[in-house]
């Protein structure tokens, strides 16, 4: 038997992170979950984005995926690790689940001249430090810079990203991280709806600042483990097919794929 590769994110960032895989690998079947009832995840505890996140994977594991991708930042960096050690082995040794985080830690290291990298997230992935965790692993001689932004999410998923209501708050934040760590060469963007900003930030961004998106890093990561585990890649159905599920209402998240995937698409409901 085999089923489709699946996606997950607490709301609607996780599309951007989607569209670059299937650009990417678009032969596989997809299916894509948001937990937008629950969302955001970010302002909760540890415990809960645990909870919450694999309760939404074994959804996915219902619909016959063999591989999960958490394309949240907030799920990658405070329930990934207990899934993989701790949940899989008990409810679903065959199956895997991987995250966002260490495909763009691995990247960060070997685009900074200056060894001073700034990350741009939410509350509860800054609070988490799993970007300073994973970057000192791979490169412990680079110095993480992070701040909080929370009034991206609410501007992008509110149709005002080109808007000048963002300039304010956009020009804020990057101001604020450049003044602390003047010597930053490398910003990420660790939620998946900072891309959504990417033309309003470098508006704002000084030249010669490197701007890390994690879609396409997490794209080729993909295509990269699936060229090392062939055992697992046999195991994904190839029809092209997409379907996309949510546990908030339908008509609204098919309103909102226009903003993150550049096209409405059918969307069914999961109760959460």
């Amino acid at each position: 038997m085999t089923g489709p590769i699946g996606v997950f994110d607490s709301g609607y960032g996780g599309l951007t992170v989607l569209k670059e895989i299937i650009a990417t690998l678009p032969q596989y079947d997809y299916v894509y979950f948001g937990d937008n009832a629950r969302a955001p995840y970010g302002n909760r505890g540890f415990d809960t984005i645990h909870t919450y996140t694999l309760q939404c994977v074994q959804h996915l594991f219902d619909k016959g995926c063999p591989l999960v991708i958490l394309a949240c930042n907030t799920a990658s960096a405070r329930a990934l690790r207990t899934i993989q050690q701790k949940d899989l082995p008990r409810i679903a040794p065959d199956r895997r689940v991987l995250g966002v985080i260490r495909p763009t830690t691995e990247m960060v290291g070997t685009l900074t001249q200056s060894s001073e990298v700034g990350i741009l997230a939410t509350k509860g992935t800054v609070a988490s430090e799993s970007y300073p965790i994973e970057i000192n692993k791979f490169f412990p001689h680079v110095k993480v810079h992070q701040l909080a932004c929370p009034m991206w999410v609410p501007i992008v998923e509110n149709g005002e990203a080109d808007g000048e209501g963002a300039d304010y708050f956009v020009k804020k934040y990057l101001d604020q991280i450049l003044t602390d760590a003047p010597d930053i060469d490398t910003l990420v963007l660790a939620c998946t709806h900072y891309p959504i900003l990417t033309k309003k930030i470098r508006q704002f961004l000084p030249g010669g600042i490197t701007l890390l998106s994690q879609g396409k890093i997490v794209a080729h990561s993909l295509k990269d483990y699936l060229h090392r585990h062939p055992e697992m890649e046999i195991r994904l159905s190839k029809n092209g097919g997409h379907k996309y599920f949510t546990t908030d209402d339908p008509v609204i998240f098919e309103k909102q794929t226009e903003i993150f995937l550049g096209e409405t698409v059918k969307t069914e409901y999961i109760a959460p």
